[in-house]
C-alpha cells in the first residue's frame, strides 16, 4: 500500500481514533465497532505492552491499521513488523522520520509550530501531526500556522471532540482529526463495543455536517420564475436576488427559469468537504453523476447523485 493510498483513506475517513489497549484481545472486536460505525481507520497507541501484538491482530483486518507514540526506531521496527501501515510520532523525532523516508514508510511526525513544520519539508514530508491541537491554540493557531504551507497537511490531535472536529474539518489544510473520545478507556475496558459504535456514528455525521442548504423549485420560464418571486415576497416579505439562471428569495428557496434537475425541482444539500462526501457516498453504493461536477482550486465543491428522491433531484454542495 503506497503512502498516497493511505493518505487518501485517512482523508476520506475524517476522523482516527487514537487508541490505548492494555488487552491485545480487545483489538478485534473494537476494530469491528468502529466499522459498524462507519470508522476503517485506527491508531494504535505503543503506550502499553498490549499495543505489538493489538496490532498483529487487525493488522489483515481490511482495517487501516497505524502506529501511535512512535518515539524510537526500536518501536518503529517492531509496529512494521505487526502490520502497522502508518506511523504517528508525538513529535519531530528525526532518527524515526529519516528510517521511515529512507524505507518508503509512511509516517505522520508531530508538529507544533513552523520550525517543525520546515524540518519535515526537508524530509520531503507533507502529512503532519498538529499536536497538542487545543493547548497550541486550536483552529485559529492551526489555521494562521499553515498559511505559509500551502501544499501541507495536518492531522490536528489533542483536545478534539465531537464539538469542535467540524471546525477543524473546514480547514482546507486538515487532512483527518485524531482522538480518543470515541474509543475512551472506560468503554474499552468494560467491552462497551456498542457505545462505540453509536459515538462513531455520530462522529462520522459530524464529519460531514450534511444539513439543508436550499430548495430549487422549476419554472416554464423567465417569467413564471418571476411571478413565483414576487409571490414569496407578497407573502413573506421574503427578499429576491436574481443570480442570472435562477431567482433566490431568502437563501433557502431558489426559482429556476426553466425545467431544471428533477421533475419538480431539486434539494441542495450543504457537507463540510465535497472530497470526501463523494468518498463516502461511492462507499456506500450510492450512484453519483460525476459529469455534475463543479471544482474549485482543483477539488471538487458539488457534485448531484444520480438518481433522484421522489421527484427532486439532490445535489451536495460544499459549504
Amino acid at each position: 500500500m503506497d503512502n498516497k493510498h493511505i493518505n487518501d483513506r485517512i482523508f476520506n475517513c475524517g476522523i482516527v481514533p487514537v487508541i490505548k489497549l492494555d488487552d491485545a484481545n480487545d483489538a478485534a472486536p473494537l476494530m469491528q465497532a468502529l466499522s459498524a460505525g462507519g470508522v476503517d481507520v485506527m491508531e494504535i497507541t505503543f503506550r502499553t505492552d498490549a499495543a505489538e501484538q493489538a496490532i498483529r491482530n487487525v493488522a489483515d483486518s481490511g482495517a487501516l491499521v497505524g502506529a501511535g507514540t512512535v518515539s524510537n526506531v526500536e518501536r518503529l521496527k517492531r509496529a512494521i513488523d505487526a502490520g502497522a501501515k502508518f506511523i504517528v510520532s508525538p513529535g519531530f523525532n528525526h532518527e524515526v522520520v529519516k528510517y521511515c523516508v529512507d524505507n518508503n514508510i509512511c509516517v505522520i511526525p508531530g508538529v507544533g509550530g513552523p520550525t517543525d513544520i520546515e524540518a519535515a519539508l526537508s524530509y520531503g514530508l507533507d502529512t503532519l501531526k498538529f499536536f497538542p491541537a487545543e493547548t497550541n491554540g486550536g483552529v485559529k493557531a492551526l489555521k494562521a500556522i499553515s498559511a505559509p504551507y500551502g501544499g501541507v497537511r495536518f492531522m490536528p490531535t489533542g483536545g478534539i471532540d465531537i464539538n469542535n472536529l467540524s471546525s477543524y474539518l473546514t480547514l482546507d489544510s486538515v487532512i483527518a482529526c485524531g482522538g480518543t473520545w470515541i474509543v475512551r478507556d472506560d468503554l474499552i475496558k468494560s467491552k462497551n463495543f456498542n457505545e462505540i459504535t453509536r459515538l462513531t456514528r455520530e462522529a462520522v455525521k459530524a464529519v460531514h455536517s450534511f444539513a439543508f442548504a436550499h430548495l430549487g423549485i422549476n419554472s416554464a420560464d423567465e417569467a413564471a420564475a418571476g411571478a413565483q418571486a414576487v409571490a414569496f415576497t407578497d407573502l413573506f416579505g421574503f427578499s429576491q436576488r436574481d443570480i442570472g439562471a435562477s431567482i433566490f428569495s431568502t437563501d433557502y428557496i431558489e426559482i429556476i427559469k426553466s425545467q431544471g434537475a428533477g421533475e419538480f425541482g431539486h434539494i441542495g444539500i450543504k457537507c463540510t468537504n465535497a472530497a470526501r462526501a463523494i468518498a463516502y457516498f461511492e462507499a456506500k453504493g450510492v450512484e453519483l453523476d460525476y459529469d455534475s461536477v463543479k471544482m474549485r482550486n482543483n477539488k471538487p465543491v458539488f457534485v448531484y447523485l444520480k438518481n433522484p428522491v421522489g421527484a427532486f433531484m439532490v445535489h451536495i454542495v460544499q459549504s
